[in-house]
């Protein structure tokens, strides 16, 4: 199994947005020595709990305190950019770090109503039409001309690099379809939404794979938001703050995390605390056996070939630690 991370440079309380991203930058050179296999950077907009709302700029910098990790965007949401200025950023990203660069992108919007009408510039978001504007990139990626009246006059430069890796997000049977006919990767937000996860997903993305420029084979990788920690009861007790963030997710707020001994004071209902139990699942908790364990059954029963890990601790230190106790169970 390949184990990668996907960092979503997340401001913690009593924190600064510009130290959470110099903490994406350790993160990039810690992984590396470790032998993680990618790091993907997400988008996020309009939010003080995420730093990441430039991921692509986030990558050239990593690309030059790296020199063999991959890197990507997990993903960039693509209804908010014109397929041409996709093409150009990840062809100029390639040539800076040919062999090292994954275009990952995906249909949701990273942002709440007023930051999708803010990015469109005040007119109708491009919800529709999401995987013909992919299909126009990926041709433009290649050095083709697009079969787009809009597109087929120009070129996206720089021309005759090398290429990105693509791959699309999803979460659904209609990504996977899609993700398949276009030869792409698949990567799987596992940490999205409980019970999504399911063997015929991957079965639907594998069935309808057609090899492409971008991937010969098929390619799957699941995220899983992690917290890991040298017993169990510390792991639970660091892990306690990103479950009552998930709570506030599901009540429409997204506040910086508070810290554990924040989160071990902060009064729960009974259906929170069963919320929570229920959510161990898609937030896998506890030390790097257990958790090693959970990861190899799941690859075992639903057959994919990479396990992205988001950790999002309330301290850098223990996030760290999340991902070198886990590359030690498993790399």
């Amino acid at each position: 199994m390949r184990l990668s991370v996907l960092d979503q440079a997340p401001i913690t309380s009593g924190h600064t947005p510009q130290g959470a991203l110099e903490k994406a930058v350790e993160l990039a050179e810690v992984a590396e020595k470790l032998g993680y296999y990618r790091m993907w950077m997400a988008e996020h907009h309009g939010s003080n709990a995420f730093a990441s709302s430039a991921p692509e700029i986030v990558l050239a910098y990593l690309a030059a305190k790296t020199s063999t990790i991959r890197l990507g965007t997990g993903g960039t949401m693509m209804m908010h950019y014109s397929p041409l200025k996709m093409a150009e950023v990840f062809k100029t990203l390639s040539a800076l770090a040919p062999g090292r660069i994954d275009y990952g992108v995906g249909r949701a919007p990273g942002g709440d109503q007023r930051a999708i009408y803010a990015l469109s510039q005040g007119n109708d978001p491009n919800f529709d039409h999401l995987y013909d504007n992919l299909d126009v990139t990926l041709e433009l990626l290649k050095d083709k001309i697009p079969d787009n009246a809009l597109y087929r006059y120009t070129i996206a430069s720089p021309e005759k690099i090398s290429l990105p890796e693509a791959w699309l997000l999803g979460s659904s049977g209609n990504s996977a379809i899609q993700a398949g006919k276009m030869g792409l990767g698949y990567s799987f937000a596992q940490f999205f939404m409980l019970g999504a996860m399911r063997k015929e997903l991957f079965d639907l993305y594998r069935d309808n794979f057609v090899p492409s420029t971008f991937m010969d084979k098929p390619d799957i990788s699941v995220a899983y938001l992690v917290t890991v920690a040298e017993t169990t009861e510390e792991a639970e007790f660091q892990a306690k703050p990103q479950d009552i963030a998930r709570i506030r997710l599901s009540q429409g707020r997204m506040d910086p995390l508070m810290t554990p001994e924040e989160a071990r004071d902060h009064p729960l209902t009974d259906d929170e605390k069963q919320a929570i139990q229920t959510n161990r699942e898609i937030h896998l908790v506890g030390t790097a056996k257990e958790v090693a364990d959970k990861l190899r059954h799941d690859q075992d029963v639903y057959g994919f070939d990479e396990a992205m890990i988001c950790s999002i601790a309330h301290t850098q230190a223990q996030r760290l630690q999340t991902y070198e106790l886990l590359a030690k169970e498993l790399l």
